[in-house]
């Protein structure tokens, strides 16, 4: 079975038993406000992340550079927002973990160590100078 389907499937499975199990431990209204507030929260500091990966983007720009770790990281702070919406616990805190500046580039890296680094090759160019000659024999069109 493919891991996104099974995902799609033991996500909501394991929100489920987590609100019940915590909502069971602190009441269920607690657990109601606990989920609205983290939700707030994250959405509040995901705007902010993703202000500051913007403006990092820019000065990338203006310094003639590819803003690539900017784009990825502001995709991820978009995922982490969806995440912080959706209600429950285990999504709540991987939306946090994705919108910390400090976890995504831990997350970043792991995930890149997983893939092997295409080398570029130099290319070897020998440099020169040409004439071109013109002919009247060449002008046969």
């Amino acid at each position: 079975m493919n891991s996104f389907f099974l995902a799609i499937l033991l996500v909501p499975v394991i929100e489920i038993y987590l609100l019940i199990k915590i909502g069971s431990e602190i009441g269920a209204l607690s657990t109601i406000l606990l989920i609205f507030t983290t939700a707030i929260i994250g959405i509040y500091y995901a705007k902010y992340e993703g202000l500051n990966t913007l403006r990092s983007g820019f000065t990338q720009l203006s310094k003639n550079e590819t803003p690539a770790y900017e784009v990825i990281s502001g995709a991820a702070i978009a995922f982490a927002a969806l995440l912080l919406i959706i209600p429950g616990f285990v999504t709540d805190i991987v939306g946090f973990l994705l919108i910390f500046p400090l976890s995504r580039k831990f997350i970043f890296n792991r995930f890149l160590k997983k893939f092997p680094h295409k080398k570029q090759e130099k290319n070897n160019f020998i440099d020169g100078e040409f004439e071109d000659i013109e002919d009247d024999n060449d002008k046969k069109i």
